[in-house]
């Protein structure tokens, strides 16, 4: 797989570079990340996008910014910073469970020196939990098997081998022959443009398909399951994911059609009760209406709530949690929130 890398850390220099994914694939090019203002607006602006990417990119924003003041400022910098960084975009749970990650480095005392080592453990540990999931979840992708995919939950939105792709990934690796449909994913296209672009690009049998074509293929028998991602679970099970996500689970629902969420166990928060309390990001109308009706009022929520019971299992570093067990999210309870 040629991809290109999502985040590129320099180690020595403390510098930080963030692919701008708004330009793929027609461009591959990168932003270079000096000061805390453009951090956030290359999360918020989607130049870097995906729960576990933009939760690395902001760890390593941390320690560029905390690298350009006096050691007695550093406390000070550092609150500042989480705290814009946290608002850039706020559905994301990864994105604060960085953040705070180094927070509380900080809080105990913790200089430049431990930051840095906190944020490179956050990308290393990323690798490894795209690997664990995949691992988790390559059995049910069997010879002949047909997936329908949305948005992007591929290597371009982690480190490498992504959370919904990693499975995908990996049974390609082990010879298993099988297709993948992606949603095209309006408005800002990502299933268009990054995941049937990255699949393609690593050799797997993908089709890129109209959002509204879904039910249609259904219907014929054409989808065996269904594997996304996700930016968030909540204490009782609630998916939020990009937009369009529930449509998919109910239709799965309606043709009994397993559908699968892949996450890292980091994205879970057993913080929120359910997804009904999770702040929806709402997004500039600008995005739905240039180019096709540009004075018409346009709503556009980035994410949607799956509820609990239309999703089959989580594919997670921790293993399969079955959601048709008793108490499935157990396993994810003692992660570091």
């Amino acid at each position: 797989m040629s991809l290109p890398a999502t985040i590129i850390w320099d180690d020595v220099n403390l510098q930080l570079r963030l692919l701008d994914q708004r330009r793929l694939p027609e461009t591959v090019d990168y932003l270079e990340i000096n000061h805390l203002s453009e951090a956030c607006e290359a999360i918020s602006s989607l130049a870097v996008r995906g729960a576990p990417a933009i939760g690395i990119a902001a760890a390593y924003a941390l320690v560029v910014c905390t690298s350009q003041v006096p050691t007695g400022q550093l406390a000070a910098t550092m609150e500042t910073a989480a705290t814009a960084l946290k608002s850039a975009r706020p559905t994301a749970v990864n994105l604060a469970w960085a953040v705070n990650r180094l927070l509380d480095v900080c809080r105990a005392g913790g200089g430049l020196q431990q930051l840095h080592l906190e944020a490179q453990a956050i990308h290393q540990q990323d690798r490894e939990i795209c690997l664990a999931i995949g691992r988790a979840g390559r059995h049910l992708i069997t010879p002949g098997c047909r997936i329908l995919t949305h948005c992007n939950a591929g290597a371009l939105a982690v480190s490498e081998l992504g959370t919904a792709t990693a499975p995908m990934y990996l049974s390609h690796r082990d010879g298993v022959e099988f297709k993948v449909y992606a949603d095209e994913t309006r408005p800002l296209l990502q299933g268009a443009r990054l995941t049937a672009w990255e699949l393609d690009q690593a050799g797997i049998d993908v089709t890129l398909i109209c959002d509204n074509a879904a039910a249609s293929l259904m219907a014929k028998g054409e989808i065996d399951l269904v594997m996304v991602g996700t930016d968030r679970v909540t204490a009782n099970g609630d998916v939020v994911n990009k937009i369009g996500t529930l449509n998919l689970a109910v239709l799965c629902h309606h043709f009994k059609i397993p559908f699968y969420v892949a996450c890292p166990s980091s994205t879970f928060d057993p913080g929120t009760a359910t997804g009904a309390q999770v702040e929806i990001e709402q997004r500039a109308a600008t995005e739905v209406t240039d180019g096709r009706a540009a004075r018409v009022k346009a709503l556009n929520p980035a994410f949607d709530v799956t509820p609990a019971a239309l999703v089959t299992a989580l594919i997670t570093d921790r293993g399969l949690l079955d959601y048709r067990t008793e108490n499935p999210l157990a396993a994810l309870s003692q992660t570091a929130h």
